[in-house]
């Protein structure tokens, strides 16, 4: 199934890896990490992580919680006093002062779920929140951890915490909660506290000069209808210099390159019982659902799908469906836009990790494809 999204040209190059707990079951590689150049994909080139950063933030925000730093259920105003004015668009408004006052504070849990009202700034064009995150800078950048955490609490909320579901710019407000609970900079607690400790060494912000050769090439597909074939380079994406110039901006929702090896580095010991990052019963807490019935994952482009819940760092399997026809029940996956996607099944013990560089690559049908084809071979 990859030969053919390869051979077609919806993928340059692709490379899967499927882990239990016996360890690597099944490893595969092929195509380019830079087509103009020939140069082949290889497990070990470097991936824009894109929001794969998420699950990191989420890692290393649970990582406080078991050190007694923080709660699930702390109020964010508690470090973030700007968050105990922040407003709220009235249910129906078409403008940014059609707002009503926050009935219940935003918390920790609430921002690990994206259930804090928050948005992305990116799924939702041609409305006015849209056109506020534009207009704040928050996604630009030259704005820093502290300058998003600051500008946020400005616009208002989709509705009121814990009422709804939306894709948001929280984990970039964790990151900054990290900041202020540990007195680093961001990058510097996940490189003392995550990254050193599980040998994560090609994860980061900005490439060392060692590393910029390995750095696969980026290359965008049709837009509208993810089976078009034919791939456009795009290097340029998100801003022309990624990876290579350092930026104000190092934040919690997105911006992260990654290999391979380190994400295995990371989802192998995120499972009960691995004694890796977490405690076993903060690892239970991050993969359960916890969303009620009634909310579930949904985009703008989409709508909901209903059997997709959402736990503390990912969606959240609750039964199967048409894209999903055999995944466990209780899976956590997501993925970044550039096509670098991760599952973990507690009920299976599998670790599945898909390295691409596609954009846009988030949930396209490659990647459930080929967890259907690894989940059947799993079961036989």
């Amino acid at each position: 199934m990859l030969r053919r999204h390869h051979r077609e040209r919806r993928l340059s190059g692709v490379s899967t890896l499927i882990a239990g707990h016996g360890g690597v079951h099944d490893e595969f590689c092929i195509g380019e990490a830079d087509i103009e150049s020939g140069e082949k994909l290889r497990p070990d080139h470097i991936h824009r992580a894109f929001s794969n950063t998420k699950l990191i933030t989420a890692v290393m925000t649970l990582m406080l919680v078991d050190e007694g730093r923080l709660a699930l259920d702390d109020p964010v105003k508690q470090w973030l006093p700007g968050f105990a004015s922040t407003r709220v668009l009235r249910r129906g408004a078409t403008a940014l002062d059609e707002t009503e006052p926050l009935s219940r504070d935003i918390t920790v849990r609430h921002l690990l779920t994206h259930t804090a009202g928050l948005s992305h700034g990116v799924f939702d064009p041609g409305t006015p929140i849209y056109e506020a995150y534009g207009a704040s800078g928050v996604r630009r950048p030259d704005c820093s951890t502290t300058m998003i955490a600051e500008r946020l609490p400005r616009l208002p909320l989709l509705y009121q915490p814990g009422e709804g579901w939306e894709y948001s710019m929280a984990p970039d407000v964790l990151a900054r909660l990290v900041e202020i609970l540990t007195g680093q900079r961001y990058i510097e607690a996940l490189q003392q506290r995550l990254f050193g400790p599980l040998g994560m060494v090609d994860t980061g912000y900005v490439l060392r000069p060692d590393q910029v050769p390995r750095l696969a090439a980026l290359y965008a597909g049709h837009f509208a209808d993810p089976n078009q074939p034919g791939l456009e380079r795009r290097d340029d994406l998100p801003w022309p210099g990624t990876f290579l110039t350092p930026v104000a901006r190092q934040a919690g929702a997105s911006g992260l390159f990654t290999t391979q090896s380190d994400m295995l580095a990371l989802l192998s010991r995120l499972l009960p019982g691995r004694g890796g990052p977490l405690v076993d019963a903060t690892l239970r807490e991050m993969c359960r659902d916890q969303l009620p019935p009634h909310l579930c994952v949904q985009f703008l482009d989409g709508g909901p799908m209903p059997a997709l819940g959402f736990g503390l760092a990912g969606a959240v399997t609750r039964r199967p469906s048409g894209v999903q026809p055999n995944t466990p029940i209780g899976e956590m996956q997501w993925g970044g836009l550039a096509g670098t996607h991760w599952a973990l099944s507690p009920a299976t013990d599998h670790v599945l990790i898909l390295m691409t560089q596609r954009y846009m690559g988030f949930w396209n049908p490659f990647w459930f494809e080929w967890k259907a084809a690894a989940y059947a071979a799993a079961a036989d």
